[in-house]
């Protein structure tokens, strides 16, 4: 058997392995007998190679295997091999959002193998305006050390890894933040789903490189869902692909207010089980990709996915640059090694004319279209789209085309400096697909493995939601994000409206700040004048207990015709789940990078304090990375910084 079988063979270890070199055995039933020693293991610490300081959240991986571990918040990892692994010699890979990756070759013995990482950043940066912040990131760096072993060495003061690009040009689009709405006047408001995340694994980028994002960069809906949440998946036959959980609490950045969370958990569906994939990825390996956080960076990624492939699915690869090409016809997932050379054999340079590759790339999926199957694009770029024949209307007009006929598109963003994020996340919207950005190896394996189903397969389309607040219980409310997914509320019941895609497995969070009626608020409530022949809406409610009511509007992936989904909401919590209040901490975390005058008396101890007490179970550690997030921005004293530097 070869080590690469082996370890594919075997489940992942568990996230609970103590440092002590001991697991929790498992009887048939699943019962726990006993703790059985781990009889060969590989642990260690992750530090920067510059300052020593500790990393948290560094993965770590067994090349050519589905084993993973990932640092704690004191730098320490432990990742359990299987037993026929000892004498073996294995590749060993650590990596990190801002850091160059690290490989070992290391020969396997029984007992504990160890190997302690030291990350070389990726930039650096002798700015003398962030010696106080370096400072104080070296102080909190220290106390998160306090208990590593001297063995692992004295962390040493040092530069602090800064990013310094080179050039920025990088696209946002204007945000206008939502701002309150009188229920009076007022009572519906209508949005479509937002599934994207790419917002978040960018502002991550911008922390992680010691500045401020750009206002408009923040998108705190995508914030919000980057982070899976324990709402229930629907049960079966309930006649519909997803399930809608709903919690009000008190609003944590004003306790007079109250907050609603509306929560859409789709159905998971086990990959191999799903439509066979007809995928084409479209790469970019114009010059501006050559940099190691962009085509290495894209090569690495679209590997795991492959690694993933069944032989049912096929993969070709369109290239643009100069022009565009087909480096890899239609090719079966059964001839792995086939695709992942075509993908090693990329190399950048040239302009870049993106939309002849986009016609390119949707004629070869329209060639080996499979019916009843998953046909999607898969474009991969830094977002620069400024040398071809197409204009940007020309381009969204084929999408649109192609999506109609089955064939939808994914764009991921790579990169620093060019990202043209607002064209990046328009042109996945028309194509019925979803926008995430690859800031890491983490994030591609988080949103090409880990997360494959929602990113690839599309269980409803045109999702779109509508809430009607009852005029007797609320006096005002204000949509937290979705600025720019916001619709009008005819465009609720017009199937012929565009609206977001949700995807197997994805869960969708939705938050409103609502004012209750009879509360005397600090915020000002803008109102129209009484209009002369309606009826007092507010009279004729005043019976009935519910807040708000909840209508959601689908179509099947192949449909035309929508169906409807309906919730009310009359309960207020006093004791809020985990989930509330780390999406609180998290909408909170957003609205202060924006500089949000409806968070003005918030801070980032708040936010860190809030989602301490809401970490839950964490199972893939996002929630902890966050905080430590946090933890840095507060550090680095971000917030004190012009957003963009």
């Amino acid at each position: 058997m070869s080590l690469r079988t082996l370890f594919l063979s075997m489940a992942l270890a568990s996230s609970s392995i103590a440092a002590t070199g001991y697991v929790p055995a498992r009887s048939g039933d699943g019962s726990i007998d006993a703790a059985v020693p781990i009889r060969v293991s590989l642990t260690g610490y992750a530090l920067d190679a510059e300052t020593r300081q500790p990393l948290s959240g560094v993965w770590i991986r067994v090349r050519g295997s589905s084993l993973t571990a990932e640092t704690n918040r004191r730098g320490r990892y432990i990742l359990q091999l299987p037993d026929e692994s000892i004498g073996t010699e294995v590749t060993v890979v650590a990596g990190s959002p801002g850091y160059i990756e690290a490989t070992h070759v290391m020969a396997l013995t029984e007992g504990s193998n160890t190997w302690d990482v030291h990350l070389t950043p990726m930039y650096r940066s002798s700015d003398p305006t962030l010696a106080a912040a370096e400072s104080a990131a070296d102080r909190r760096s220290q106390a998160l050390a306090s208990n590593l072993s001297t063995a692992h060495g004295v962390l040493a003061k040092g530069p602090h890894p800064f990013p310094a690009p080179a050039f920025d040009r990088e696209g946002y689009a204007l945000i206008d933040e939502n701002n309150w709405v009188g229920v009076d006047d007022q009572p519906l408001s209508t949005f479509s789903i937002d599934v994207d995340r790419a917002s978040y694994s960018n502002v991550r980028r911008f922390i992680r490189e010691g500045r401020r994002p750009p206002i408009d960069a923040v998108r705190v809906e995508e914030l919000i869902n980057y982070f899976p949440y324990g709402d229930p998946a629907p049960r079966p036959g309930h006649g519909h692909p997803f399930a809608v959980a709903t919690e009000v609490g008190a609003a944590p950045w004003q306790p007079l207010h109250q907050l609603v969370r509306i929560g859409v958990k789709a159905s998971e569906i086990e990959m191999s089980d799903a439509p066979a994939n007809n995928l084409v990825f479209l790469l970019d390996v114009s010059g501006s990709m050559n940099s190691a956080n962009k085509l290495p960076l894209l090569k690495k990624a679209f590997a795991m996915l492959v690694d993933e492939l069944r032989p049912t699915d096929r993969v070709a690869i369109v290239v643009y640059a100069g022009a565009a090409g087909v480096v890899l016809p239609s090719t079966p997932g059964s001839e792995r090694e086939t695709i992942l050379g075509a993908l090693e054999s990329l190399s950048a340079g040239g302009s870049t004319a993106g939309g002849a590759g986009i016609r390119l790339a949707y004629s070869v999926a329209e060639e080996n279209f499979i019916e009843g199957g998953n046909n999607r694009v898969i474009l991969a770029t830094d977002g620069d789209f400024n040398v071809g024949a197409s204009s940007d209307a020309e381009m969204v007009r084929l999408i649109e085309e192609k999506r109609e006929g089955g064939t939808f598109l994914t764009v991921l963003g790579f990169g620093t400096g060019n990202l043209q994020e607002a064209k990046m996340e328009q042109i996945a919207d028309h194509g019925n697909g979803n926008f995430a950005y690859i800031d890491s190896e983490l994030e591609a394996r988080k949103v090409l493995v880990t997360e494959m189903g929602g990113t690839l397969l599309t269980v409803a389309k045109d999702v779109k939601i509508q809430v009607e607040f009852n005029p007797a219980r609320v006096a005002a409310y204000r949509l937290i994000g979705y600025e720019n997914r916001l619709l009008a509320a005819q465009d609720f019941n017009d199937d012929t409206r565009d609206a977001g895609e949700l995807g197997a497995g994805h869960t969708v969070t939705a938050l409103y700040e609502i004012v209750p009626v009879g509360v005397e608020t600090p915020v000002e409530i803008r109102t129209m004048d009484a209009l002369r022949y309606q009826r007092d809406a507010r009279t004729e409610a005043a019976d009935n207990e519910e807040l708000l009511f909840v209508k959601l509007r689908y179509k099947e992936p192949g449909g035309d015709v929508s169906r409807l989904v309906t919730t009310p909401v009359e309960e207020v919590s006093a004791d809020t789940s985990d989930d509330f209040r780390f999406a609180a901490a998290v909408a909170a975390w957003g609205m202060l990078l924006r500089d949000s005058e409806h968070c003005a008396d918030y801070n980032l101890a708040d936010v860190a304090r809030m989602a301490r007490g809401a970490l839950g179970e964490d199972v893939h550690g996002y929630r902890t990375q966050f905080l430590d997030l946090v933890d840095h921005a507060r550090a680095l004293d971000v917030l004190a910084r012009t957003p963009g530097t």
